[in-house]
């Protein structure tokens, strides 16, 4: 791919280090002031075609998603049944669950054992869910994505990678269809 069939937007911030970011499928540059994105581009073009073709292969995998309609009452009822099998699957104890709007994550575990959760996945299919929750418990385990982390998971979930492709191509539908996350 050509510099210039490259489509980008540029983000001047207060910063020391530029970025790449494809939050919403589209590919933005986050950059010091003064800092012109031909070098950055140049530099990181491979990776930059290999996440466009990772993201359009997601856009093409998520024409045969449907979004879930449930309110967040539903989505806390699930997440806290999951939460507390899963809690004992791994003999791992969880502080609190906390729910809300985050912008580049289904989900987090903190240090403290506090579970944070996007409300945006109610829009996902409780399987998925239920993958998202035992990959931030797993963590508890395993601060890490190391072998010992993923084999964690994959003593629960063999199709992980299958897994990880729904939740990005689910990203990108809920993004296009939800206005923004």
């Amino acid at each position: 791919m050509a510099l210039e069939e490259i489509n980008y937007e540029v983000k001047y911030r207060d910063i020391k280090y530029p970025r790449l970011e494809f939050k919403s499928g589209e590919l933005e540059l986050i950059l010091p002031f003064g800092e012109e994105p031909k070098d950055l581009l140049e530099k990181h073009r491979k990776w930059i075609t290999k996440k466009k073709n990772f993201i359009k292969d997601c856009l093409k995998a998520s024409d045969d998603e449907e979004l879930e309609e449930r309110n967040e009452k539903e989505l806390r009822e699930i997440v806290n049944y999951i939460t507390d099998e899963i809690s004992e699957d791994l003999n791992v104890n969880v502080n609190q669950v906390f729910f809300r709007k985050m912008r580049t994550k289904w989900a987090s575990c903190s240090p403290k054992k506090n579970l944070t959760i996007n409300t945006m996945m109610k829009y996902l299919p409780e399987k998925l869910i239920e993958y998202i929750i035992y990959h931030e418990l797993a963590h508890l385990i395993e601060k890490k994505h190391n072998e010992r982390f993923w084999g964690l998971i994959e003593e629960r979930f063999k199709d992980v990678k299958s897994l990880e492709m729904s939740l990005f191509a689910n990203w990108f539908l809920i993004n296009s269809k939800k206005g923004g996350i």
